[in-house]
């Protein structure tokens, strides 16, 4: 793993640092890391949940480093392009929850890194914009297809097109962040909902989260709920579902084992 990725395993909790100081940004070296890091996640049945997070009081990440594109080099722009591609396209596809720390300025990569968790919690100081139009450029790692998503189309026209940026309690009146915390605490709210997140079922959890991704690709109501049913059943095949009724009915926590 690159030393610009640093991870910690707190029992069912994994805690991703991005750590390139002082603004965090993303590389040829730290990209391809956090694709092997979420694929190594996903393959240790004992990890529930996800937490990223930035290194320092400041940035959570301010994206790439503009530096990497001012000799208009177009195979460096689409080698790029793919390595931000991937690796948050991996982030999203973590079985797990995963929860944004958003401890400070979250900006084009930044946020994009950010909008494919799960869940943002902002800190109070935090800004977040996707500035990439400003300098001859565009967000090619999700960006475009997820802000619209989460704030609207006026809103994603705005920050896109427009270069606006918000500060975190904008963000959470829009939808982009779902709370917004003191300064310093982000990593703290962060691991209690992912706690919260360790108590649910995984084997149930990581199909909720496909469901509810599902509904992203414009398939018909009919075709959601018959997928529901589908993967209701399908957990039946699964320790977890005994373990989960089973230990309700015996009014004890249950164990799950995530299969």
């Amino acid at each position: 793993m690159s030393d610009l990725i640093q991870l910690e395993k707190r029992g069912h909790i994994a805690v991703l640092t991005i750590n390139n100081p002082p603004a965090n940004t993303w590389t040829a070296e730290s990209l391809p890391a956090l694709r092997e890091t979420i694929r190594e996640l996903n393959a240790d049945r004992n990890i529930f949940a996800l937490v990223v997070t930035g290194q320092g009081e400041k940035f959570f990440s301010a994206g790439a480093d503009l530096k990497t594109f001012a000799d208009g080099d177009k195979a460096r722009a689409n080698q790029m392009a793919q390595l931000f591609g991937e690796a948050f396209a991996e982030l999203s596809k973590f079985r797990g929850v995963s929860i944004a720390a958003v401890n400070g300025y979250a900006m084009g990569g930044g946020l994009e890194c950010a909008m494919a968790c799960d869940i943002r919690i902002a800190e109070e100081h935090a800004q977040m914009a996707l500035p990439e139009a400003g300098v001859g450029l565009l967000p090619c790692a999700g960006g475009t297809q997820n802000l619209p998503w989460l704030v609207g189309e006026g809103w994603a026209k705005r920050m896109i097109l427009c270069g606006e940026r918000v500060k975190a309690d904008k963000a959470l009146e829009i939808g982009l962040v779902e709370e917004v915390v003191p300064s310093g605490k982000s990593l703290e709210k962060a691991l209690e909902l992912a706690e919260m997140a360790c108590k649910q079922s995984p084997s149930s959890t990581a199909r909720c989260k496909s469901l509810v991704m599902s509904a992203r690709d414009g398939r018909s109501h009919d075709d959601g709920w018959r997928m529901e049913r589908e993967l209701f059943v399908e957990l039946f095949s699964t320790e977890d579902q005994k373990e989960g009724v089973n230990a309700f009915l015996e009014k004890r926590a249950p164990e799950w084992k995530n299969r």
